[in-house]
């Protein structure tokens, strides 16, 4: 695969790459860069974690892409995920391993990284208060939307640490790349204007579009940028439930939570129905079929072909969600299979399950 390809494959999986010829120029003199993406451990599986993270990665490994997950134990701490119990936290983070198992992730490609096992030294708060000591407080406050936070002064103190922890993250795991959503944007570039004092390449910042919760969008005040900040407040949240699907969800909820989902006739922008379709059902089948009631069926090799019958009318919202919720099942189904007949599998997912109901 040659340089241009590469550049191509990245780009379809990106919102925003900062910057392209810089990233083209790390090709030049790197076949196999590396990069990352952090996850704070906490709560069940959603298609966000599951399935469409797992996506990117394989278009990246395709690129020649070397990939760290950083499992950010420390973060979910600081953050009261989970209660703030640091071993629950921890045991989500094993569920989290094996829900990307059974999602097909190359773990001989991947390398995992616990946060508290691999920062726990001097070198890295070195860099810590580096970064702290060249970045303002104000900055460090509009940077807190990276952990869903807003800028607020009655936020605990530790909040702060947060960004500055993260953008020490970048230079400790010695990457090449920032493979993170558009939410956390803000703590990258900032790690692109610190790098130089720590006598560091800047790295290249890939951000992948989020998925959409199943609820209207709207606007939330995470982002100046009215786009992104859409984006960020209208993404996929456990937290949501009902704006979710879960990999333990069964077909029945899997049905009944698309179903209730937005879905605006003849619309396709910021639809989340659309947007499953487009990120995640067309990136595991070639050939997507919409039943519709008292007409033929429609196929569709792309999802640009089926955006364009549905903004025509020529699908009813109704008939797509079927459609949605029958391919996402078949997507899911696996994944959800693994945690019912593994029994390591299983005891990790009943850990999490039971933290979530206790805390």
């Amino acid at each position: 695969m040659d340089i241009e390809e590469k550049v191509q494959l990245v780009r379809s999986c990106s919102a925003e790459i900062v910057t392209e010829t810089e990233l083209r120029e790390l090709f030049e003199v790197n076949s196999r860069p590396v990069a990352y993406d952090g996850f704070e451990p906490s709560g069940l599986a959603h298609l966000p974690v599951a399935v469409y993270r797992p996506i990117i990665l394989e278009k990246l490994m395709k690129a020649g892409i070397r990939f760290k997950i950083l499992l950010a134990d420390s973060f979910a701490w600081i953050n009261n995920k989970l209660g703030g119990d640091l071993e629950k936290i921890r045991d989500a983070g094993r569920y989290f391993i094996e829900v990307w198992k059974a999602a097909g992730v190359d773990f001989s490609k991947v390398e995992i990284v616990w946060h508290k096992d691999h920062f726990d030294n001097p070198d890295y708060w070195k860099k810590v208060i580096l970064i702290a000591k060249n970045v303002t407080v104000s900055r460090t406050m509009r940077a807190l939307t990276i952990a869903g936070r807003k800028e607020s002064a009655s936020n605990p103190t530790a909040f702060l640490f947060y960004p500055v922890m993260q953008c020490a993250d970048i230079f400790q795991l010695e990457v090449d790349i920032c493979q993170l959503g558009i939410d956390q944007r803000k703590v990258n570039m900032l790690a692109r204007e610190v790098a130089p004092l720590l006598g560091r390449r800047k790295p290249v910042a890939v951000h992948h579009p989020l998925l959409l919760g199943l609820k209207a969008g709207e606007r939330g005040g995470f982002d100046e940028d009215e786009k992104i900040d859409f984006m960020i407040s209208s993404k996929m949240s456990k937290s949501v439930p009902d704006s979710a699907i879960f990999i333990h969800d069964s077909k029945e909820e899997i049905w009944r939570k698309i179903r209730g989902a937005f879905c605006p006739p003849k619309v396709a922008e910021g639809n989340p129905i659309m947007d499953l379709m487009e990120k995640i059902v067309f990136e595991k089948y070639r050939e997507v079929t919409v039943e519709r009631k008292g007409k033929n069926a429609l196929t569709f090799t792309s999802y640009n072909e089926l955006r364009e019958a549905y903004v025509k009318g020529e699908i009813h919202p109704l008939d797509l969600k079927e459609a949605t919720a029958r391919y996402l099942n078949d997507i899911v189904d696996p994944i959800r299979r693994h945690f019912e007949e593994d029994k390591k599998a299983r005891e990790t997912y009943e850990k999490v399950r039971s933290a979530e109901i206790t805390r």
